[in-house]
């Protein structure tokens, strides 16, 4: 297993930066507390035991709101040459199973790397994805994989840039080529957030840009006209943030939840968007009660229906979380998960995927001291 790669820890004032929110004066929105090296941070004392991928026994996640009280993490074994150690990088399932990573950051290193892996035999492989005509490096941007086209890449930030950009990204030839935006396409941005939705379409909504401006809209993009669609509604719906997690549930809802805004360095809400039949004029959000969870900015979360699950990310403290928590559509709402002594080392602005051969959650990457370059999964019994 290749150990987590240590990076000089980026040296900030935690209460200054998080005063201020996501605001590109600070090209790391993102804070890093600076600290000592991995074996004196958050690995300290943590289980060293490895699984070979693939050969726990497992089930999948229940078919209806029931929750699972208990699940268990285990740090994979991979083999062949491993990405860099980095976080705020997209993690994306394929059709054939294979989960493409795209981009990320290390300090101040911006990647612009594909890498591909292989999750039944647990290897790593460098796709051609940086030849010819490619995307530039970034970090902080979504990322889809949509049938019959590939990996599309949408918007995401390098230092003070930021991009309103339209990729996909090919691996039967290792090509990128740009998509066409037209429409009411969203202002170029970073820490959004996306899904696919019932339609079809690319769905997006919030983040934040230049000049410590801040977005409450939603937009959608018709792959099939390439254009985009404001699906923002009227009245009341979650406030402008950046760095919050959206997901879709099985009937049809676009669930957002945390984040962080100007003045709050984490955010614990959770909202609906109920598309309306029509258009945007007949869609509503919905605040859901008060969840459980700490409030959090750049969780890590990963659906398979109907359950959603979701890891770690940064507190109001500024402090990287090693928690896990449920949501199962009609459930409870958020429920913690009991994983037992071993769990993923606390990090925020990690990736994580449902590994459907697998019957698992898979977990890459994100930063607490450090950032890390380990592949955990999560199965229940």
């Amino acid at each position: 297993m290749a150990r987590p790669r240590i990076r000089a820890a980026l040296a900030v004032v935690l209460a200054t930066i998080f005063s201020i929110g996501c605001t590109p004066a600070d090209p790391v929105p993102t804070p890093r507390p600076s600290g000592a090296s991995v074996t004196d941070g958050p690995l300290g004392g943590q289980p060293t035991a490895t699984t070979a991928p693939g050969t726990a026994g497992t089930t999948a996640p229940p078919p209806s709101g029931d929750v699972p009280e208990s699940g268990t993490w285990a740090l994979l074994e991979v083999g062949g040459p491993v990405p860099g150690a980095r976080e705020d990088q997209t993690w994306t399932v394929g059709e054939e199973g294979s989960i493409y990573l795209f981009g990320g950051r290390d300090g101040s290193k911006v990647f612009g790397d594909v890498w591909r892996f292989d999750p039944a035999a647990g290897t790593w492989t460098r796709d051609r994805g940086e030849q010819g005509v490619a995307p530039a490096p970034r970090f902080g941007h979504e990322a889809a994989w949509v049938p019959g086209l590939g990996l599309v890449v949408w918007a995401g930030q390098a230092g003070a840039t930021f991009f309103d950009d339209l990729w996909v990204y090919e691996p039967d030839g290792g090509t990128w080529r740009e998509l066409p935006s037209g429409g009411n396409a969203p202002v170029a941005r970073y820490g959004s957030c996306s899904g696919i939705g019932p339609d079809g379409r690319l769905w997006i909504s919030h983040g934040f840009t230049e000049d410590g401006t801040r977005f409450a809209d939603t937009r959608a993009y018709d792959f099939a006209t390439g254009a985009w669609v404001d699906e923002t509604p009227a009245g009341d719906g979650p406030f402008e943030r950046c760095l919050h997690a959206c997901w879709w549930t099985a009937d049809g809802r676009f669930a957002l939840y945390g984040g962080q805004t100007t003045g709050t360095p984490a955010l614990g809400d959770l909202w609906f968007l109920a598309p309306g039949a029509d258009d945007a004029a007949t869609s509503t959000w919905t605040e859901a009660p008060a969840p459980e969870p700490a409030a959090r900015n750049l969780a890590a979360v990963a659906r398979r229906d109907p359950l959603t699950v979701m890891f770690g990310g940064r507190g109001l403290d500024g402090e990287p979380l090693d928690d896990t928590w449920l949501f199962a559509d009609g459930g409870p709402g958020f429920v913690p998960l009991d994983t037992g002594a071993q769990a993923p080392p606390a990090r925020s602005a990690a990736a994580m995927v449902y590994d459907a051969a697998g019957e698992r959650f898979l977990l890459f990457g994100g930063v607490g001291d450090d950032a890390f370059d380990d592949v955990w999964e999560l199965t229940f019994p």
